[in-house]
């Protein structure tokens, strides 16, 4: 980055969802600056490549950085408007942690300006675009913010969530609609300004409360739905029906479309965002915080029922198929299938081959253990028992003769 550089959009964080974000900017005209504490990740993305799995990203950010419309640095710059794009995890008690987005808008308060618009996209708790406000406040007192009561602010402050689904990010990040949540409605009409020069869907202006209350609702919704599939996996394996065929019938329905059950829920959205309500309202919150405890416990009842198979056969082997949280990604946040090889490694072993194509590396979790991180073939030439966790492509395309004779675990129904 040279230091006359001028920049139109700062991104603060470049992961799975800054990265794809600041490309897609930067292919809309706009001169963006994409901000990362990494070193690898600036200096890989800042030289065209990427360091995440997206389809058609590599190519989109190498012809942005080619044309000089997305540099990366360390460090915050001026720019017009600053996107926030940092993860938001849960500590202990799943409490919401919003740490890495105030360390955010403490690296950008410096270099703030009159006339500048600061965008959170992180998945946050209901009140935080707000905390956000007033810690900016206390770092610049030079500048004025924007409050119900004083709509007249040097600097506009928004809440605009993103609403995408990994292999797909660059096509939804633009066909999508947004929802854009302003402290005023003035904030937000600017943000909408901003937001219509790269979406091609509505871009609807509500308040920052009920934009943040939004996203979480989203991902609720869809973890409920799916914790039903799972209860209902659970009581058809009780009842010796086959899932599948039970929700396949059901669905036949007009009215009901029962999701897919799975070996849990993962990703750093569904697997999270219900604690941030549950957490601001636990006292009227029995149906989420039920539904995250019935997909957690997913993992454990995948476990023991490998381990009973297992048991059957003592020294058998047994390959995991897949560790992302779902198909065709690398992206391994909150993933029950490496919960479930984490826990499957800790009872046998030695025993447990890994198998996930989209990695080059066991994570963090399993690096230190017996597990072995293998190719498919190699599994299958040598394990009795295979558990089917992830529905990647390559593992759908697996020939019935390789599965012949093995005994199967198939927790996403592909086979």
């Amino acid at each position: 980055m040279s230091s006359d550089a001028r920049f139109d959009v700062a991104v603060i964080g470049l992961g799975y969802i800054g990265l794809p974000t600041a490309a897609i900017i930067a292919a809309s005209g706009y001169r963006v600056l994409g901000i990362d504490t990494n070193p690898h990740v600036v200096e890989t993305v800042g030289s065209g490549h990427v360091h995440i799995e997206e389809v058609d990203l590599d190519g989109l950010v190498r012809g942005v950085v080619g044309r000089g419309m997305l540099s990366t640095s360390l460090t915050v710059a001026e720019a017009d408007y600053f996107l926030i794009a940092v993860p938001t995890p849960f500590g202990d008690n799943h409490t919401p942690d919003i740490s890495y987005l105030l360390d955010a808008v403490r690296s950008l308060a410096p270099v703030l300006k009159y006339g500048d618009t600061v965008i959170i996209e992180s998945t946050s708790p209901v009140g935080t675009t707000e905390k956000v406000r007033d810690l900016l406040e206390q770092l610049r007192p030079d500048i004025a913010f924007p409050h119900q009561d004083q709509p007249n602010a040097d600097v506009a402050i928004c809440y605009c969530p993103e609403r995408v689904l990994p292999g797909r990010i660059l096509i939804e990040l633009s066909k999508n609609d947004r929802c854009i949540g302003g402290i005023t409605p003035g904030c937000a009409a600017r943000a909408q300004v901003f937001y219509k020069r790269f979406v091609k869907g509505d871009c609807v202006i509500t308040s920052a409360r009920a934009a943040e209350m939004v996203k979480l609702v989203e991902n609720s919704f869809r973890d409920v739905n799916i914790a039903f599939a799972n209860e209902l996996s659970i009581v058809c394996d009780t009842l010796k029906l086959d899932v599948w065929e039970v929700i396949r019938l059901a669905n036949r329905h007009p009215r009901v479309q029962v999701l897919q059950p799975g070996p849990g829920v993962g990703g750093h959205c569904i697997a999270v965002d219900p604690w941030f309500i549950v957490h601001a309202d636990p006292d009227n919150t029995p149906l989420i915080r039920i539904a995250r405890e019935v997909n957690d416990g997913k993992v454990g009842y995948v476990v023991d029922r490998v381990a009973a198979m297992l048991e059957q056969s003592p020294g058998a082997r047994v390959a995991c198929l897949g560790l992302a949280f779902k198909a065709n990604i690398d992206d391994l946040r909150e993933s029950p299938a490496v919960k479930v090889a984490e826990q499957l490694v800790a009872r046998f072993g030695d025993l447990v081959d890994v198998v996930e194509p989209y990695v080059n590396a066991l994570p963090p979790e399993l690096a230190d253990s017996d597990a072995q991180l293998v190719d498919l073939s190699i599994a299958l030439d040598r394990c009795e028992v295979v558990v089917l966790l992830v529905d990647h492509d390559a593992f759908r395309m697996i020939d019935v003769a390789k599965r012949q004779g093995k005994r199967i675990y198939d927790t996403r129904g592909i086979w």
